[in-house]
């Protein structure tokens, strides 16, 4: 609540400096869907896409549909009414949207999937990271703390094909040491939407099942990490158990300071965001050049690691950072994607780096 209240007055902000500027007619009027604002990346990008749309000379609106399936599909019906040009969509499901998003391209709709795929070929491009990777930079930042033992795997929610993809990276990284006997997953588990108070609870179920011998859990994003790390703290291992995240959120990133999360996939979301507007606009306008002309084309079959599904899906990837305590200052604090304060609050003045 506290996120979405946030948001709605920055947006507020924005709006207002918007209507200060001088009126331009017929603007092109983007449609923004979010799955959610619980996670703390989609408030600031709902913040910082509106921003750049009216900047760019757009008309931005946007709806959240609060992990309701059904709701975002009728979100994006009612800003296909509106007269939405473009629609970028963050899917709650990329199943269950898929129809609405097939709809809204065969009406004229220039629909782009951002970071989060959906399953259909109706859609006009997928924007995102490197997932497979991420997935990689998870299991290998816990492998060098910890090659063996017993091991947990935390994946994000079960509807979200991102998570999937991720497991993949995971298992490429781990599977041999599965295979050689230094490894045993004792637990897999997926985390209903992505939230730290269902990853906690998970968690809890772990450590009580195994009576506390985890040497090790590869957890999805940021905000499933700190929820397992709240059950180990009460158990006493947090801090001891290497454990992966994802995101290099403010929370993730104190907590690598502060010793408990172990690494952290920094994905430069302040490159997704300009490029998603970018593109959104150029595909109304019938741009050919720029990122239009880097879209590359996937089989959906491959994305969605699902055979069954046809079709091609114009793609583009940005590249991702692994980060650890000897990096993190360098890669997400001076680079400004968090703020130095936000990261460094609970660390002693004597124990700091300077302040860039």
């Amino acid at each position: 609540m506290k996120s979405t209240l946030r948001v709605l007055l920055l947006l507020a902000c924005v709006l207002v400096v918007a209507a200060c500027q001088p009126s331009k007619a017929a603007k092109i009027k983007i449609g923004l869907s979010f799955a959610d604002f619980a996670t703390e990346r989609w408030p600031n990008e709902a913040v910082l896409l509106t921003r750049l749309g009216y900047q760019s000379g757009a008309q931005v609106i946007f709806q959240v549909a609060n992990h309701d399936e059904k709701l975002q599909n009728e979100q994006i019906e009612n800003m296909v009414s509106q007269g939405v040009k473009a629609l970028i969509i963050v899917a709650e499901n990329g199943e269950t949207v898929a129809p609405a998003a097939a709809a809204a391209h065969d009406a004229g709709v220039k629909v782009i999937a951002y970071d989060r795929l959906i399953m259909t070929p109706k859609i006009d491009a997928y924007l995102s990271f490197d997932n497979v990777e991420v997935g990689r930079a998870q299991a290998r930042g816990v492998l060098a703390a910890r090659k063996s033992g017993n091991f947990v795997l935390l994946g994000g929610s079960p509807t979200d094909n991102n998570a999937h993809l991720l497991r993949t990276g995971q298992m490429e990284i781990l599977q041999p040491f599965i295979d050689s006997g230094r490894i045993r997953i004792v637990a897999d588990r997926w985390v209903e939407s992505w939230e730290a108070a269902n990853a906690a609870s998970v968690m809890a179920d772990i450590l009580s099942e195994q009576k506390n011998r985890v040497d090790a859990v590869v957890a999805s994003n940021d905000g499933t990490a700190i929820g397992a790390l709240q059950a180990m703290e009460v158990q006493g291992l947090a801090g001891k158990v290497p454990i992966s995240g994802q995101d290099a959120t403010a929370a993730g990133s104190a907590s690598i300071v502060e010793g408990g999360l172990t690494v952290t996939v920094f994905k430069d979301i302040r490159k997704l965001s300009p490029l998603a507007i970018q593109l959104a606009l150029d595909l109304v306008n019938g741009v050919k050049t720029g990122p239009v002309a880097e879209l590359r084309m996937f089989r959906l079959a491959d994305l969605a690691l699902n055979k069954k599904l046809t079709g091609e899906v114009p793609c583009f990837f940005l590249k991702v950072v692994p980060v650890d305590k000897a990096n993190l200052y360098d890669e997400v604090i001076k680079s400004g994607f968090q703020k130095y304060d936000d990261v460094y609050r609970d660390i002693p003045e004597s124990k700091r780096p300077p302040k860039p």
